[in-house]
């Protein structure tokens, strides 16, 4: 199942969110999953089956391509397991809290087919308008 769909939440204490049903039922039936340091400022979320894929291809290649090496200090440095509880909450830890900008009052979260992303409101508005034009130059130029 991909990940879908765009979801305002609030912060219910310190770093701890409800994450949205549609993107607990695109996780499956498990409890934990992979939460990371994304691209642009964000938070990325993995099946923990995924994670342990896209970990194992970042692995295969060799420690002498620098760009590789800053991809998964990045990745990896920031890489938990966390747990859902029954309430569907999470707790995401401080320094992926701070790394993402986000606030103790909301958070957008957006599935990106094989996983999803946890932004700050204010950011994922202001990269979304970027991305609307930049797509409108594309389908112009076409």
């Amino acid at each position: 199942m991909l990940f879908l769909g765009e979801y305002r939440v609030n912060f219910t204490g310190q770093g701890r969110i409800v994450i949205p049903k549609k993107i607990r039922e695109a996780l499956g039936n498990i409890s934990t999953f992979t939460l990371t340091k994304g691209f642009d400022r964000c938070l990325s979320g993995f099946r923990n089956e995924d994670w342990e894929k896209g970990a194992s291809d970042l692995m295969s290649n060799s420690i002498l391509e620098m760009k590789k090496v800053e991809m998964k200090r990045h990745l990896f440095a920031g890489a938990i397991t966390t747990d859902i509880d029954d309430q569907g909450r999470i707790i995401i830890p401080k320094h992926l809290v701070e790394y993402a900008g986000l606030t103790d009052t909301e958070a957008i979260l957006i599935g990106v087919g094989t996983y999803f992303e946890i932004w700050n409101p204010q950011k994922w508005k202001t990269y979304s308008i970027e991305v609307e034009k930049n797509i409108k130059k594309i389908a112009t130029e076409e």
